[in-house]
């Protein structure tokens, strides 16, 4: 079923969390492992401001479906930093635009960089380059709302499950539509096919690999996705993309894993 975006922008809000009890880890907080990984993902979710302004230099900002998605998908990640912030916030740690932008300003010249490369790719590929990046996007996705779906199983603590389980079903959204684009614009061109496959089998890497410390991707990574569970998960996710036109038996996620040396 295709994925229809005008029904998306007309229904997206900013995930709420006002009726949740986060008063109550004043007394009872997370652990600190659980915090750290908080911390990564509200980072990560606060950057996607950075990926969007990446692909305006890009062919997909041309396509009208993709540009109003986008457009929504920022709007909503940038909720989800938000609440995630606010829980961070009740344990005393503080993540501010200050200290968001001084990190950033951390990344310097590949920051910088970052738009050129994706206008350049984006030249040199054409309109190829959509199907990519969908394809890019779904597995990130994919990605995502595992992440989220594993803290809430890991952590226990039903006010935290709840507000994951709130930011998981909206990226199930993000999910349906870079999967369906990805779908369809992949079936239409072997040369996408080609290029999708080689972009993520090289290049890919755990989300947030790009703008965080490596020992934090391990963390994460660790605490998520490490045991017979996590290495479930990242088949999962692994099957999902394999099921992508032009990407069977690709297993991104479980070989990154191999590569930070993840336990199994």
């Amino acid at each position: 079923m295709a994925f229809d975006v005008g029904k998306y922008t007309a229904t997206s809000v900013s995930v709420n969390w006002d009726d949740l009890d986060f008063e109550q880890f004043r007394s009872a907080p997370l652990p600190e492992y659980s915090l750290r990984t908080l911390r990564y993902m509200t980072d990560v979710e606060y950057h996607t401001v950075c990926y969007t302004r990446d692909l305006l230099t890009t062919p997909s900002h041309r396509e009208k479906d993709v540009s109003a998605f986008m457009t929504m998908w920022n709007r909503e990640e940038f909720w989800h930093g938000e609440a995630l912030a606010s829980l961070l916030g009740v344990h005393g740690i503080v993540v501010d635009y200050d200290e968001l932008k001084a990190n950033r300003l951390k990344l310097g010249w590949k920051d910088r960089l970052d738009p050129i490369k994706q206008s350049v790719a984006g030249k040199l590929v054409g309109m190829d380059f959509v199907a990519v990046h969908m394809a890019w996007g779904a597995a990130n996705e994919w990605s995502a709302i595992t992440a989220y779906n594993r803290m809430a199983e890991l952590e226990e603590n039903p006010v935290l499950a709840e507000l994951l389980r709130r930011i998981a079903k909206q990226e199930a959204r993000h999910v349906a539509f870079y999967t369906s684009q990805a779908r369809d614009r992949l079936a239409k061109s072997r040369k996408a096919q080609v290029i999708a496959r080689f972009a993520l089998k090289n290049f890919w890497a755990p989300v947030g690999s790009s703008i965080m410390e490596r020992s934090e991707v391990v963390h994460v990574m660790n605490h998520l996705m490490s045991g017979s569970e996590g290495r479930a998960a990242a088949r999962k996710i692994d099957s999902h993309i394999a099921g992508l036109p032009g990407m069977t038996g690709l297993t991104i996620v479980e070989d990154s894993l191999d590569s930070l040396g993840i336990a199994a």
